[in-house]
């Protein structure tokens, strides 16, 4: 392709397209600084919140996204607030190391995996975003309502404005439509309508951000438990201040108590994509509220694993939030004409493997590269697609799985009440194993990552 991404996109559209964004999170940020990269020049975000504000937890980037995230020039930004993660550590809830891995360079990755809070990763997403494509590209207070499609296979639009009390209409026509806006997305609703909310596996999920002295939360990341309830905790930051203190990021996650679902068939791992009964109608769905962390604490009270309280981490937290473990049916279309979704709109999945964010960058990626490299619109989407979504739908499956955090559940149900080597258990080669299929099921082994981004749209020599 010889030509500069400053005119790849006019030169193949005749003009340049207007490329609308529905959703001003990790995925929808993500894909307006590809699509920019790319050579796309009109593209507008809109966002239903009023402001993009710091919230959320944390979360880790795996090296695969580490890889287009420094392609787009952001990884000295992104690292300044986030910590190169090293290891990983599996426990189980005796307290025995179940495995050790190395991660990111460690492990021989060309780019580190790393340990951010969502904010800040948001906000140099939308920093980026604001320096190259204008303020005027990021709208917030703005929220898709509603979308139909054009003869042409444009979409139309239907817009819905907040500003305080005050409310606005209206409807737009762009060239494409990007739905990025989460799992309960209107844009996928509005594509498969009749798909009802997100189904829930009857699992609650706590989470919180902790500050604590570095001595007291180690260098590693953990996942800890049994074949019921789970705890992840990893520091994701510098120490700071005298006190030498991080920010410490955790979840946890097990089935909801009697009364709100328990026993009802849906466990851990059971992935069965139903709908849960439940008569609590806040517990159908995607909702997130905030708990006393007393809530849960005693279900975590002794887990230590080298050095490392559980409950101690727990009782340093500012605040704690509580959400249903939800995902999305995978689904056997993405993309309507010249409308398609990413991240957890196209694909929500459970949270195992650090693959929500990760996968929602590469998508956004990918999904620029398509477009720069077709003519028509509609054959980049498609392209996109049948390049991301059978991955995806199978790391989807994956998840319900549980993904390679498996090897908890497969080491308390052959030593239940703990071990002293665990290669009496789990040998070594079964460890390697779930990882390896698992890595390569997300096309993040080390080998394909090494190989560099496939998504960097081709440029000329100026002169």
């Amino acid at each position: 392709m010889n030509l500069r991404a400053s005119s790849l996109a006019s030169s193949l559209y005749g003009r340049s397209p207007h490329i609308v964004i529905a959703g001003g999170g990790i995925a929808g940020l993500t894909t307006a600084l590809s699509l920019h990269a790319a050579g796309f020049e009109r593209v507008t975000v809109v966002e239903a919140a009023a402001a993009i504000r710091p919230v959320g937890a944390g979360l880790n980037l795996m090296p695969n996204a580490v890889r287009e995230l420094d392609a787009l020039g952001l990884l000295d930004a992104l690292e300044a607030g986030a910590l190169r993660t090293r290891e990983l550590r599996y426990y189980h809830r005796s307290g025995g190391l179940i495995s050790r891995e190395p991660r990111g360079l460690g492990a021989g990755y060309r780019w580190p995996q790393l340990s951010v809070h969502r904010a800040h990763l948001q906000q140099v997403l939308a920093g980026a975003v604001r320096a190259r494509l204008g303020a005027a590209a990021l709208v917030t207070g703005v929220r898709v309502t509603g979308v139909e499609p054009l003869p042409d296979g444009r979409p139309r639009l239907r817009l819905e404005h907040r500003s305080g009390a005050v409310r606005g209409r209206a409807s737009l026509e762009p060239d494409v439509l990007v739905g990025a806006d989460g799992i309960r997305s209107a844009v996928r609703a509005a594509l498969h309508p009749g798909e009802g909310g997100p189904p829930w596996n009857g699992m609650l999920v706590w989470r919180g951000v902790s500050r604590m002295p570095a001595r007291a939360v180690g260098s590693f990341m953990l996942i800890a438990g049994d074949d019921r309830q789970k705890a992840v905790v990893y520091p994701m930051g510098r120490p700071t201040g005298p006190g030498r203190e991080v920010l410490v990021n955790w979840a946890l996650a097990r089935p909801a108590e009697p009364g709100r679902g328990e026993g009802s068939g849906f466990g851990p791992g059971s992935g069965s994509g139903a709908e849960f009964a439940c008569g609590d109608e806040r517990l159908r769905g995607d909702w997130d509220r905030s708990v006393p962390v007393e809530t849960f604490l005693r279900h975590y009270e002794g887990w230590e694993f080298d050095g490392v309280s559980v409950p101690d981490v727990l009782r340093a937290a500012d605040s704690a939030h509580e959400y249903p473990m939800v995902d999305r049916e995978p689904l056997d279309r993405w993309t309507h004409g010249r409308t398609t979704l990413v991240g957890d709109a196209a694909h929500a999945m459970y949270p195992t493997g650090s693959n929500g964010a990760t996968q929602a960058v590469v998508d956004a990626r990918a999904l620029a590269h398509a477009l720069a490299r077709h003519d028509d619109p509609a054959e980049g989407l498609a392209a996109y697609e049948a390049a991301r979504r059978p991955a995806m739908t199978a790391l989807q499956r994956a998840n319900r799985r549980l993904g390679p955090e498996v090897v908890i559940n497969l080491a308390h149900e052959r030593a239940p009440h703990g071990f002293t080597d665990i290669h009496d258990v789990l040998p070594a080669e079964e460890l390697a194993a779930v990882a390896g299929r698992y890595a390569a099921t997300g096309a993040f082994d080390p080998e394909t990552v090494n190989q560099g981004s496939p998504y960097e749209v081709p440029l000329p020599a100026i002169g």
